[in-house]
């Protein structure tokens, strides 16, 4: 028996039971997205502050460079921190990490996890699990601006290049100006941030792609299904990676403007 209800409108489809009230929910559905925009906004707000800020971003004395300045490109860097030149002009309005924060930014802004969370959270599209959208019409992702999450697959690329960038800074922060050997809380710190970023990279849903798609037949690519079954063990925490990611990111930069500016003193295990 076929059936002639119609069901283009979604909620407002004929045939489906009136209801005035936006939800029938009757617990607390609107904390989650509430306590999203809260933190969006003041994360937001916090790496805008320091991204023009061009201060207290590197410890010369133990190598420190916040993730935040990363790479160093622009010629008011500090030399000890320019470890892949300096070819940007020194302008307040142009950050000294301006040719990877876009990319960061952009990586971040087409995320799968991310895109649920700020869609609930500044759009309500939906706001939660069964509340009714305020919007007449759904586009989907088809047109401008949105149309360009599509390329998220290409900022994957960039944002683990970057992050490969972020391993060399905290490894070279072991090697005091001396040439010799150092360790402190804030090697440590840089050494937890980067490992969280590669779990957020790497459990990214492009990164399951890169490695497993395009495939046919997984019993022909025994490494590239291994590869793919680990990523997808990963990709399973994602969002647990992209909330703990902007909490060492911005733990990370905070830790460094602190012994930068002089507020606090790194504590030395070894030299």
């Amino acid at each position: 028996m076929s059936s002639t209800t119609d069901t283009s409108g979604g909620v407002t489809a004929s045939g489906r039971a009136t209801i005035a009230a936006r939800t029938l929910r009757t617990d607390r559905w609107w904390l989650p997205p509430l306590a999203t925009f809260v933190a969006f906004v003041a994360w937001v707000a916090y790496a805008t502050v320091r991204a023009f800020m061009q201060d207290f971003y590197f410890v010369p004395e133990y190598g420190y460079l916040t993730p935040f300045y990363s790479p160093c490109v622009s010629v008011g860097c500090a030399p000890e921190a320019s470890h892949f030149g300096q070819f940007l002009p020194d302008v307040w309005w142009l950050p000294y990490a301006a040719v990877s924060l876009p990319f960061l930014l952009l990586f971040r802004l087409t995320c799968y996890y991310y895109r649920k969370a700020y869609y609930r959270a500044f759009w309500l599209s939906p706001p939660a699990c069964a509340v009714a959208e305020p919007h007449a019409r759904y586009t989907g992702e088809t047109r401008f601006p949105l149309i360009l999450q599509n390329a998220h697959r290409y900022f994957f690329y960039i944002a683990a290049i970057i992050t490969l960038i972020n391993t060399y800074d905290a490894v070279l922060a072991f090697v005091k100006p001396d040439g010799g050997f150092g360790l402190g809380l804030g090697n440590i710190v840089l050494v937890a941030n980067v490992v969280l970023l590669f779990g957020y990279t790497l459990s990214c849903h492009s990164c399951r792609s890169v490695v497993g798609g395009r495939l046919n037949h997984f019993s022909k690519h025994p490494l590239r299904y291994r590869l793919w079954t680990q990523v997808s063990k990963l990709n399973t925490r994602h969002n647990q990676f992209a909330w703990a990611t902007l909490a060492s990111l911005a733990i990370t930069d905070f830790y460094v403007m602190a012994v930068s500016a002089g507020w606090i003193t790194d504590l030395r295990i070894v030299g």
